[in-house]
């Protein structure tokens, strides 16, 4: 499935570029690496397998070709593309991640390159790799542009960028909103969900490849409750996790119960069991 994509001009701000302070990236990103090193992801992380699976056919994914997985987490993308006997480089900015990665690929006897790299920053040359990948990953880097460029850096003329972001109007797009509630997300920081939409993949890659193609999918959360989701997620996801320990205990008993009504209002499963499809969309950008 093909969409058509337009670049939309960008709503200019309200506030005077004259009066607006500066924003600060490097900050923000120590502050997301802390976020992200918190919990432990990588229990959220192999859930989510199905999607780096999902991911790697829908780039192609060959044997011999070279394939970096960027923000790679604990490597769902990374894992996809080894089994189909690529030459693998898994990155992420949040070593502990890496480590829970090479653990898996060791244990099913996977040749993958694990290294710490930024992803608004590659340490590695221009057309090094024929597919790059990022599984609910790159989507939240502060600076959506840079990290683009980087992406389309790296990859070769005529080679594939594969991404699956969450979308807005899915169950973690309104998860985000709920917990700007709480906790407001740093000044001048676009949304990681913008990497869900057509408009925005448009607006980054657009003017610099061959072919877009996006097609909306659905992840599901399955889970035995509302509570048992919340349980897990406030212990092992980053953002949650974080966001829980910010607030006072009347603030997360509050959280609480605007995220429990959340996942009832779009649970499918029955009051036995809790499944949420969570939209996401993927992305494959022929360079």
């Amino acid at each position: 499935m093909t969409t058509a994509l337009q670049t939309r001009k960008s709503v200019s701000s309200n506030q005077a570029p004259s009066t607006s302070a500066p924003v600060n990236f490097d900050a923000i990103k120590q502050k997301q690496q802390a976020t992200w090193a918190s919990g432990d992801f990588a229990i959220i992380g192999t859930t989510l397998q199905i999607v780096g699976e999902t991911l790697a056919e829908a780039a192609d994914v060959r044997a011999g070709e070279r394939v970096l997985d960027v923000a790679a987490g604990n490597g769902n993308a990374t894992l996809a593309a080894a089994r189909r006997f690529a030459q693998v480089t898994s990155t992420d900015y949040v070593p502990h991640l890496l480590e829970k990665g090479a653990a898996r690929a060791r244990a099913e006897g996977l040749e993958v390159r694990f290294e710490v790299a930024d992803a608004e920053a590659l340490p590695y040359a221009g057309e090094s790799f024929d597919v790059v990948l990022s599984s609910f990953g790159a989507m939240f880097t502060p600076q959506h542009s840079r990290t683009a460029l980087e992406l389309l850096r790296v990859t070769r003329r005529g080679g594939r960028i594969g991404l699956a972001n969450w979308t807005p109007e899915g169950f973690i797009g309104q998860l985000f909103r709920v917990i700007g509630a709480y906790v407001p997300p740093p000044a001048g920081m676009q949304s990681p969900a913008l990497w869900g939409t057509e408009s925005h993949i448009a607006k980054l890659f657009g003017t610099q490849v061959s072919d877009i193609r996006c097609v909306r999918r659905n992840f599901n959360f399955r889970y035995r409750s509302a509570q048992h989701w919340i349980d897990v997620f406030r212990a092992f996801y980053g953002p949650t996790h974080k966001t829980f320990a910010a607030l006072d205990s009347a603030n997360q008993v509050s959280l609480a119960a605007s995220i429990t009504a959340l996942l009832d209002k779009l649970n499918v499963g029955g009051p036995g069991s809790l499944v949420v499809p969570s939209e996401y969309l993927e992305v494959v950008i022929t360079r």
